[in-house]
């Protein structure tokens, strides 16, 4: 089985959404974050990776914010137009790599809203799957007691040792990646991410711990946060944040 060393290293963000749940008057990957945008401290993530080959954007058909992005100038980054539904923007992404990227290569699917994913823990995961027959993804584990329940009232106590929090990016083969989202779409089933759309093909993707840093920007509490992760992570590498001074 060869490695992201041997085999081309791809990315897709889908970057379409709208961001309702969020409220603002912008999509929420291209709120302000410490002198960027949200999607600009992701991107710059990915983009660190000096393996990566290219990476490929999705945004909404009307979307021109990112034009105007220091980071969308980067050379390996490609636009492409996504579709209304999350699935339907990573398969628009997956499509545009499936003419330049070979089967075993892998791709990178990682959410515009996640802006803190540690560096680290993208080369762990680079490292982690270099030989799984599947691919995997970032993970947290639960540490709350997790209860099941039935109109309000609990159902059931889950064993939380057994509950993870799917995190991005995941990282697949493009073959089986590019099958596994056309049967999902073909099929219209309930697919919230990559993993999912794989294990529906029977295939179990690996799990790797990644960061609780690595939080997805849902509500506008999580940009203050996504902040303190931000400043810590550049103080713990010698850094400092993108829009500060000292």
């Amino acid at each position: 089985m060869s490695s992201p060393h041997s085999s081309s290293l791809w990315a897709v963000v889908p970057a379409a959404g709208v961001g309702r749940r969020y409220g603002a008057d912008l999509p929420k990957q291209y709120l302000p974050l410490l002198g960027e945008t949200v999607l600009e401290h992701g991107l710059a993530r990915l983009l660190a990776l000096p393996e990566l080959r290219r990476l490929v954007l999705v945004v909404a058909p009307e979307d021109r914010h990112w034009q105007s992005l220091p980071r969308c100038r980067d050379p390996r980054i490609q636009v492409v137009t996504g579709g209304s539904e999350r699935a339907d923007s990573v398969a628009a992404g997956v499509e545009a790599l499936a003419e330049q990227a070979d089967d075993e290569d892998w791709v990178l699917v990682h959410d515009a809203a996640r802006p803190c994913v540690p560096v680290n823990d993208l080369r762990r995961l680079l490292a982690e799957l270099a030989g799984d027959p599947v691919g995997g993804m970032l993970a947290a584990a639960i540490d709350d007691t997790v209860k099941q329940a039935t109109r309000g009232r609990v159902e059931t106590t889950l064993d939380r040792s057994r509950i993870w929090r799917a995190l991005t990016p995941q990282m697949f083969r493009l073959a089986p990646l590019r099958q596994a989202l056309e049967v999902a779409r073909r099929q219209a089933g309930a697919i919230t991410d990559e993993s999912s759309a794989l294990e529906a093909l029977g295939h179990r993707p690996r799990l790797i711990a990644g960061s609780a840093d690595n939080i997805k920007i849902t509500r506008p509490g999580d940009l203050e946060l996504a902040a303190f992760y931000l400043r810590r992570q550049g103080e713990s590498a010698g850094l400092q944040p993108e829009g500060e001074e000292e």
